[in-house]
């Protein structure tokens, strides 16, 4: 699990330590740029996932944290879908947030975090969650890259809203519990 969250968080943190390298080479070889950070990430992912699925298998428990924090993390994770979508529909949501996938990956961390109380939750969601806050940051100093999208419209936060919502239901009531095993509402 720790080298797939190296692989991901390194893939995606080159911007962060070495701007200026990154944006030449990947100026220079696009394509192959493009290839290496998303088979760098994907192989992250799948390390991430047999890590901490093999982590489930012999627990380390830190804390139990009491039944309402289930009832927190499902407002906190109610807007996740939206703003993961946002950059792909520009709109108030977007412009507002500034930067929304990281806002969705920050909630979805800190959510997963105040209900799972093991070792490997603590290592996985605090990890993500730092390296989220961490790259905010850095956007204070460097720009964000452009994200291919749709026109800029006001429809687009209502076209969110609906999707964002809609995966969100389907997520909770179906696949968690198909994907990852556990059914988020007992």
């Amino acid at each position: 699990m720790i080298l797939g969250l190296v692989l991901f968080i390194g893939s995606h943190s080159v911007a962060v330590v070495a701007p200026g390298w990154r944006d030449r080479f990947a100026d220079k070889h696009k394509a192959a740029w493009k290839a290496l950070v998303v088979f760098v990430a994907l192989a992250g992912v799948v390390g991430i996932v047999k890590g901490y699925a093999e982590a489930r298998l012999d627990p380390v428990l830190l804390w139990v944290p009491p039944t309402w924090l289930r009832h927190v993390a499902a407002l906190l994770l109610l807007p996740v879908f939206v703003f993961f979508l946002a950059p792909y529909f520009p709109g108030r949501i977007k412009t507002t947030l500034k930067h929304p996938q990281l806002v969705a990956l920050k909630l979805w961390a800190l959510a997963h975090l105040l209900v799972n109380g093991t070792l490997a939750d603590i290592v996985l969601f605090g990890s993500l969650l730092a390296w989220a806050v961490v790259c905010r940051i850095s956007y204070r100093w460097r720009p964000a890259n452009e994200t291919p999208v749709v026109t800029h419209s006001r429809a687009n936060d209502f076209i969110l809203l609906a999707l964002g919502l809609a995966l969100y239901v389907l997520f909770v009531r179906w696949w968690h519990l198909a994907w990852i095993g556990v059914a988020p509402f007992g």
